[in-house]
């Protein structure tokens, strides 16, 4: 039962079923005199780390073996659960939707409660205070810091792809609206619909859209005259 033969036609068996692919042959397990159980690879969207069995049998004195049983089962770690990772660590930029709720980690070192750490120091914040009197939460200085690192490096920012094939800058587009302190100039909001609409951009980002982007072609003008290879062309029979 630990024969090639044996595993060929365990291997077959589990083909026929025509239920996943079955791969590479990764042990074989004796469980009586006659009968064995052989192990194989197996590749079945959505049992990650499973494996197909086959169990084959072959009776005293006989020259046949026989398929008793065949089954997809779980292997090695398949059904252990993944190490848990919290969720805040798990999260990712865009996965917030409409209706989520997510609020602030415990010691977000990008809010600070002290006026002294803040990205902007303000001198009285009505609204704020009236939520949380006792202690307001503002921008830090390391969030606003992440946040411009962000910016600066990101898909708005003067290394992408649209920036590098530019001629034209944002700070010197109409369209370019510049955010007012703690930020200040070197970003704004891009006011054009058919670029980065709504989307704050680095001054030195630029794409085709530029206010001042020359047309390709004057509107009206023709580039060429028309040629009508058809016409009859009239010849003086004395200069030929």
């Amino acid at each position: 039962m630990l024969s090639p033969l044996a595993k060929n036609i365990a291997k077959a068996a589990l083909e026929d079923l025509n239920e996943g692919d079955v791969g590479r042959h990764i042990g074989v397990t004796a469980i009586g005199k006659n009968v064995a159980t052989h192990r194989f690879e197996a590749d079945v969207p959505g049992y990650s780390g499973w494996e197909w069995n086959a169990v084959v049998a072959c009776a005293s004195g006989s020259t046949w073996v026989t398929v008793s049983e065949l089954a997809l089962v779980p292997g090695g770690k398949a059904l252990q659960a993944p190490e848990w990772v919290p969720y805040h660590e798990r999260i990712l930029p865009g996965d917030l939707g409409p209706g989520d709720v997510m609020p602030p980690r415990p010691g977000d070192e990008r809010l600070t409660s002290s006026a002294s750490e803040s990205a902007e120091v303000v001198e009285h914040m009505p609204d704020v205070e009236k939520h949380n009197a006792e202690q307001p939460l503002m921008l830090s200085k390391k969030g606003l810091d992440q946040a411009l690192a962000r910016w600066q490096s990101g898909e708005f920012g003067p290394d992408s792809e649209f920036a590098q094939k530019s001629t034209l800058k944002c700070l010197s587009c109409a369209f370019y609206l510049p955010l007012a302190q703690p930020v200040g100039p070197a970003f704004g909001a891009c006011a054009n619909e058919y670029s980065a609409d709504e989307t704050v951009v680095a001054h030195d980002y630029g794409c085709g859209a530029h206010s001042a982007t020359p047309p390709t072609t004057p509107l009206g003008v023709t580039q060429a005259q028309p040629y009508d290879d058809e016409s009859i062309v009239e010849v003086d029979i004395d200069q030929v």
